[in-house]
Formats: structure tokens, C-alpha cells, sequence
């Protein structure tokens, strides 16, 4: 089963008083629940599990956008340092794709592809999906069907996050980030109905952009309701 860093339903997070908030979201957000340092250090450690596992391995690194962008660009640039500092590689190709669901249950039957290469390239070739987030499991077990219709030699999943709820079908990736409680999350290239993906949060009296992980506010959740 795979390690992860668990956040308690109770986790009382970090106060936005001790940020500098975007002043359009200002309102819209409760707390600062995971920083931008403590994301990296588990992503770091998420590139050295990978390398150990399947490094040697040519790797077709398959981004889901949008809300994966963030997360595939900081796993891969630690792929790639640990490249160069050990003994073990994992030489990568990258491809991106988008999901589009139609109803409201996932299938495989309700699940487009939008982008990227065909999934038939993909025959005999080693997969690493790299997604953001995975709820309930049924869009990316859908996306594993329709991948393994194509008869790739061996796929394996990363998420940064897992929501801990019982809408859940029981799926598990084969790499997890952070385990997180049922609530909705912006942040981190994270949406709210596409809004929250430009947030960056500053630290105060401390340089640097920060892309943490923040619980949304009811405010926050009426405003940019659909």
C-alpha cells in the first residue's frame, strides 16, 4: 500500500494573517492547510520512491491538465535532478492530456480524451499518470481502462492528493502525496469552478512566490458557484 502524509479532518491549519493573500481572494479562503515547503519536501520524496521503483525504465510521464500542471512540473524537475546526482535514472518523454466527463457517473464510455498524442502510441511503453487530485477514483480508473485497451507493459499512477470520503470507490494510486479530508481545496494549480489557479500566496517578509495548498471558504464557495 502506498505511504502518505495524512491531513486530520481537524487540522487546524496555518491563519491567512500570516500571508499576503491575492486581495481578490481574500475573502474566499479559511486557511493555509498545506505550505509550499512542506508540498515540495513530499514531492521530493514522491521523484526518489519512483526512481527506486522503476528507474532504469524508459518512462512516458503523462501530465492530466489542468489541474496537474504544477505538481508534473515539480515531480519532473526532481526526476531530473536525482537523475544527475545518483546512480539510478529514470530517462522520461512527457505528454499531456485533458478529461472530459459526460454524466454523472464515470465510465468508460463517458470519459474523452482531449489532447496528447493517441493512447495507441502509448503500446508497450512504460506509463507514469500524474495527476492532481483523485476523489471518488472513477475517472481515473476509467482513463486506466481505456489505457490498457492499448496494451502499455506497465502503468503506474501519482497523485499529490487523496480525498479521504466515502464517495470513494476503493481505488488507491501507486503513489500518494497527502491524504486530505473531505473539503474543498484551491491552491496549487487546485480549481474551485476554474477560479483559484493564478492564486500564489506570499509569505510575509519572506522573498519568493509560494503555491500553497488553502481551505476554501463558504464565501468562497457561494461566490464562484455554478
Amino acid at each position: 500500500m502506498a505511504s502518505f502524509l495524512q491531513i486530520a479532518d481537524d487540522d487546524k491549519g496555518h491563519d491567512l494573517d500570516l500571508f499576503c493573500i491575492p486581495k481578490h481572494y481574500e475573502e474566499d479562503l479559511d486557511k493555509v492547510i498545506i505550505p509550499h515547503g512542506l508540498i515540495m519536501d513530499r514531492t521530493e520524496r514522491l521523484a526518489r520512491d519512483i526512481i527506486q521503483e522503476i528507474g532504469g525504465y524508459h518512462i512516458v510521464a503523462l501530465c492530466v491538465l489542468k489541474g496537474g500542471y504544477t505538481f508534473f512540473a515539480d515531480l519532473l524537475n526532481y526526476i531530473k535532478a536525482l537523475n544527475r546526482n545518483s546512480d539510478n535514472s529514470l530517462p522520461l518523454t512527457v505528454d499531456f492530456i485533458r478529461l472530459k466527463n459526460y454524466g454523472k457517473h464515470e465510465s468508460t464510455s463517458n470519459v474523452k480524451i482531449i489532447g496528447g498524442d493517441e493512447l495507441s502510441t502509448l503500446r508497450g511503453k512504460n506509463v507514469l499518470i500524474v495527476e492532481d487530485i483523485v476523489e471518488t477514483g472513477r475517472t481515473i480508473q476509467a482513463l486506466l481502462s481505456l489505457l490498457n485497451g492499448h496494451k502499455p507493459n506497465m502503468v503506474k499512477v501519482v497523485s499529490l492528493l487523496v480525498k479521504r470520503t466515502p464517495r470513494n470507490l476503493g481505488y488507491r494510486p501507486d503513489y500518494i502525496g497527502f491524504e486530505i479530508p473531505d473539503k474543498f481545496f484551491v491552491g496549487y494549480a487546485l480549481d474551485y469552478n476554474e477560479y483559484f489557479r493564478d492564486l500564489s500566496v506570499l509569505i510575509r517578509f519572506r522573498p519568493g512566490t509560494w503555491h500553497h495548498i488553502c481551505l476554501l471558504s463558504e464565501r468562497g464557495k457561494q461566490k464562484y458557484r455554478v
